[in-house]
């Protein structure tokens, strides 16, 4: 057995941060988007889970975060979860980054020291410690998703999904974002489940999963899986 595999086996050993189960979800009768979808994500690990449009990979999201019920099957996060979207717009609501960091963190009644302890730990965790007061406006495409995840972090979000963060993003600044990712994984402890269709992504994570027809079809150590689909013309 190769060590990548090696590696893979020793990954289903740990708890998993993610679970669905037997995941069945249709919006008509006639139309399933998913079927009999299961998969796991180890806690601490950074999977990514690839697709063609169509696949039903943003559902299986909006499964996991309670934004749609399944028609049966579970899907559960085991710890506090945060989402980075595909545009960043949609999610950035206030007028400065720190503020915009701070938002996510009123409802937990904090002081205005610790608010601002957590805010100054997010910002640095994605190297943007520096445009703590500039305006949202004034930020890249890659800066704005950076500030989506510290918003995350200042949660203390255990586990972050991404619904194609790089898809807005040019070709350096999507290779920026996913090294990003992959080192908060590894000095954060976090887990991370990243949806793409960009296979060079791959070269960052710890396993993958492919989605087809609504179902898991394939999964493992992420060049095994690259090699696959590269093969398929995928």
């Amino acid at each position: 057995m190769n060590s990548s595999m090696t590696k893979y086996h020793q990954n289903l050993e740990k708890p998993s941060a993610i679970k669905v189960d037997n995941l069945n979800f249709s919006w008509m009768a006639d139309k399933k988007v998913l079927q009999a979808c299961s998969l796991e994500v180890p806690q601490g690990e950074f999977w990514m889970l690839l697709g063609n449009n169509g696949s039903g990979k943003s559902t299986l999201l909006k499964l996991l975060t309670g934004l749609l019920i399944p028609d049966s099957g579970t899907a559960a996060i085991a710890n506090t979860f945060g989402l980075v979207f595909q545009n960043p717009d949609l999610q950035l609501v206030m007028p400065t980054v720190a503020a915009d960091v701070a938002f996510g963190l009123v409802a937990e009644n904090l002081s205005a020291i610790e608010v601002r302890e957590r805010v100054r730990s997010a910002l640095d965790a994605v190297n943007l410690l520096d445009l703590e007061r500039r305006p949202i406006y004034a930020l890249s495409g890659g800066q704005k998703q950076r500030i989506a995840i510290a918003g995350a972090l200042a949660r203390n979000c255990e586990t972050i999904l991404f619904d194609e963060p790089t898809a807005l993003l040019d070709s350096d600044t999507q290779i920026e974002l996913v090294r990003q990712v992959q080192n908060l994984v590894r000095t954060q402890g976090i887990t991370a489940l990243w949806v793409t269709h960009r296979l060079e992504e791959l070269d960052y994570c710890d396993g993958a999963f492919l989605l087809e027809d609504g179902r898991v079809t394939a999964q493992g150590d992420p060049m095994t899986m690259k090699n696959k689909l590269l093969q398929k013309q995928y």
